[in-house]
C-alpha cells in the first residue's frame, strides 16, 4: 500500500524555513487588502478582464461557494473601494466565480482535459455576496486549479446599481500554485503538463501588465486567506466592454484544443526563474 499523502502542515515543515517563500510578496495594493484601511498606493482602477464562456448567475447569495470540492480550503476577501478617493463601497454585489482542483467550471458541458465532461445544472464554486459597511465581501472556496492555456485565476464581476462596474480576473503566487498542484492529490493525475503561468499568460501580460490584480496570500492554520483591494469607478458601465469570451485582441479566455506546445512555453530555466521571485536576477 503507498503510504498516506501528507498533510498540508506535514508538506511545509518539509520546507523549513524556506516555506514562506512560496508566498509571493504582496504589492503595496494587496498588501492593503489585509488592513481596514486604504491609502493613496492602492486607490488605482483594478484593471478590466476578459469574462470568459463560463460566466453565469445562479442568483445564489452565499459565502461557502465551496459545495464540498475536495481541495485546498480558501477564504478570499474582497474590498470595493472608489478608485481615487480611497473609499469604501458598501452594497456593491460582488459575483465570483472560478475552477475547482481538476479545472472544471461548474454549469457548462465540455469540460475537464478531454472537455468530454458535462457539469450543466451544478453551482459549485459560484456565488454572489454584498459589500459591508467597509467594502469587504469574503467567500469561503477552494484554492481555484488550472486548466490548459490560463495561469491561476478567479474571476469576479462588481455590480452597483444594477450597472457592471467592473469585470475581473485575479491572480495567485505561482510558486505557492505549483507547489499545492504538485503536492496535494484532489489537483493531481492531470492529462496534461501545466505549461502556462503569470509571466506567460497572455491573458494577464494584455489586460494586467501592472499586477494590480494579483492577490497578496497568507496562510492559517486550517486554510489559505487571498485579499485584494479592489479599484472602482460609481460611474463606470463596462458591460458589453467585457462580457465576451475573448480579449479586445481576440485572444481566448478559454484556448481551443489541446495546451499549446510552441511560442509561449517556458524552458526549465525561465520556468523556474517564473516561480522562484527574485531568482531571474541571479547572475
Amino acid at each position: 500500500m503507498p503510504p498516506p499523502p501528507p498533510s498540508r502542515r506535514g508538506l511545509f515543515a518539509t520546507l523549513g524555513a524556506g516555506a514562506a517563500g512560496l508566498l509571493a510578496r504582496p504589492s503595496p495594493a494587496s498588501a492593503a487588502a489585509q488592513a481596514d484601511g486604504a491609502d493613496a498606493a492602492v486607490c488605482l482602477l483594478t484593471p478590466q478582464a476578459v469574462e470568459g464562456p463560463f460566466y453565469t448567475d445562479p442568483r445564489l447569495v452565499r459565502a461557502d461557494i465551496a459545495e464540498g470540492r475536495p481541495g485546498v480550503p480558501l477564504r478570499l476577501r474582497l474590498r470595493v473601494i472608489e478608485a481615487g478617493p480611497c473609499t469604501p463601497i458598501p452594497g456593491a454585489r460582488v459575483d465570483v466565480w472560478h475552477c475547482d482542483a481538476q479545472g472544471l467550471y461548474s454549469g457548462y458541458p465540455g469540460q475537464g482535459d478531454a472537455r468530454t465532461l458535462d457539469t450543466s445544472g451544478q453551482t459549485f464554486l459560484r456565488g454572489t455576496q454584498a459589500t459591508d459597511a467597509g467594502g469587504w465581501a469574503s467567500f469561503e472556496t477552494i484554492y481555484p486549479g488550472w486548466y490548459p492555456g490560463r495561469a491561476t485565476h478567479i474571476h469576479v464581476k462588481v455590480f452597483l446599481d444594477r450597472r457592471t462596474v467592473l469585470t475581473g480576473q485575479i491572480y495567485f503566487p505561482d510558486a505557492l500554485s505549483e507547489f499545492l498542484y504538485t503536492q496535494v492529490p484532489a489537483y493531481g493525475g492531470r492529462r496534461f503538463e501545466r505549461l502556462v503561468v503569470n509571466v506567460n499568460d497572455g491573458i494577464a501580460r494584455e489586460e494586467d501588465p501592472q499586477r494590480r490584480a494579483f492577490c497578496a496570500v497568507k496562510e492559517e492554520s486550517d486554510r489559505y486567506v487571498a485579499s485584494l483591494v479592489i479599484g472602482v469607478r460609481r460611474d463606470a458601465e463596462v458591460a458589453g466592454l467585457t462580457d465576451r469570451a475573448e480579449t479586445p485582441a481576440g485572444r481566448p479566455e478559454r484556448p481551443p484544443g489541446p495546451p499549446p506546445g510552441g511560442p509561449g512555453r517556458l524552458t526549465l530555466k525561465d520556468r523556474l526563474a517564473a516561480l522562484v521571485p527574485g531568482l531571474g536576477r541571479r547572475p
